[in-house]
């Protein structure tokens, strides 16, 4: 009898968190290290956390906005 071959496809990252490894590899940082950066600075507000990034560390917009966004979500949690 033969074996039934199983395979399960992880469903895709979706959302902010998609941007995760594109991030990592560019800015030669883990992810935890920019969420760490923009939690201190939690007085600013989501575009000026965005700008923050994008001045300070040369990042993109798309990646600047998903860590920003990713990070304001699990701060409400």
């Amino acid at each position: 009898m033969a074996s039934k071959s199983t395979t399960t496809t992880a469903e895709p990252v979706k959302g902010p968190a998609s941007y995760f490894p594109s991030i990592e590899k560019k800015y030669g940082q883990p992810i935890e290290h920019w969420l760490k950066l923009i939690a201190a600075r939690g007085d600013l507000k989501h575009m000026e956390l965005v700008a923050l990034l994008k001045t300070e560390h040369e990042m993109g917009h798309g990646h600047a906005n998903a860590l920003v966004a990713y990070q304001l979500a699990r701060a409400k949690k």
